[in-house]
């Protein structure tokens, strides 16, 4: 069976948490997702990248959570979670997909 990408599964994991957060009207719901997917992200990270390169890329999956907020404020919620969503994406696959 094909590994799906940790590109693909930290945008999914983004762009899936507010979804959730934001439909169930439960943000802890959506925390969940959020926390399970950076988990699976960073585990193929390590695997791929090493530790360094993972630990890098994780602070960039939660800095870009945490710039989401302050951007939605300018470009709305959905456009600000796909931008960032994207952003990880090319990070991902730029340190550690592409080499895999």
């Amino acid at each position: 069976m094909a590994k799906v990408p940790a590109a693909a599964v930290a945008a999914g994991g983004l762009v899936g948490g507010y979804g959730v957060a934001r439909w169930s009207k439960k943000r802890q719901l959506g925390g969940v997702v959020l926390v399970g997917a950076g988990a699976v992200a960073a585990r193929q990270w390590k695997q791929q990248a090493g530790g360094k390169a993972a630990g890098a890329l994780t602070a960039t999956y939660i800095a870009a959570f945490a710039g989401s907020h302050p951007l939605a404020k300018k470009v709305g919620a959905w456009p600000a979670v796909f931008g960032v969503a994207g952003a990880v994406a090319l990070a991902s696959w730029a340190v550690a997909d592409r080499h895999a």
